[in-house]
């Protein structure tokens, strides 16, 4: 899933925050094709971890980034279109469930972030949201929170984070006793509720406690 605009859109917008300063840096030190990553989903029981990389046009700041979190949904959606609109390249890259897993979610969420940035055609400089990504040959700077200080961070963050809500929203389709399309499988009551009665479905991810829990009462009630 890339694209690449030869045509560069003039600025129409100059944040003034300071959303844009890690990226305004690395252009004055000569890097053009910054890519900022990110990922969503460590925290739910069900559904896959999404990661997203971005390269945004140095010459098209985009009004209203910010952590995809902090956003309303009407606004996520909103940049999302923006952002594929403009962007000079971007990636998304599934983990599913069983993959989750079978890393562990901080080594999941590396090979997902890996991926996304491996995957882009263009880009010289790595902007990540807190996780170190020793597999990318260029520069990477690892930004604590970097979701709300780096544009194209925040960027990734809200390509993962509509892509994921999608997923879980045609998810609740196959499996409606669990209300996927509201918790996007993270951990509410209603969840945990519906977990107890109806039990776990093929995309939970097993190694989480309350899905571990699950399973090893009903291996205790078979024996």
């Amino acid at each position: 899933m890339i694209s690449d605009t030869s045509n560069s859109a003039q600025s129409y917008w100059k944040d003034p925050k300071t959303m844009y300063e890690f990226e305004r840096r690395c252009f004055k030190e000569g890097y053009r094709y910054v890519a900022g990553c990110d990922e969503v989903g460590r925290g739910p029981l069900a559904g896959p971890l999404v990661a997203a990389a971005v390269v945004l046009d140095p010459d098209y700041e985009i009004e209203g980034l910010n952590d995809s979190k902090k956003l309303s949904e009407k606004n996520r959606l909103k940049l999302y279109k923006t952002i594929k609109q403009h962007a000079l390249a971007y990636e998304v890259v599934y983990m599913d469930n069983e993959a989750v897993d079978e890393l562990n979610v901080y080594k999941a969420s590396q090979v997902a972030m890996t991926k996304a940035v491996q995957a882009l055609k263009i880009v010289d400089y790595v902007l990540s949201d807190a996780l170190p990504l020793p597999a990318i040959k260029c520069p990477v700077e690892s930004i604590v929170k970097g979701d709300s200080k780096s544009a194209s961070i925040a960027a990734a963050s809200i390509l993962a984070k509509v892509e994921r809500d999608r997923f879980m929203t045609d998810l609740s389709k196959r499996f409606p006793d669990y209300g996927f399309q509201n918790h996007k499988g993270y951990p509410t009551k209603a969840h945990l509720d519906a977990l107890k009665v109806h039990g776990i479905t093929p995309y939970h991810r097993k190694t989480y406690a309350p899905v571990r829990k699950l399973i090893e009462a009903q291996i205790e009630f078979d024996l």
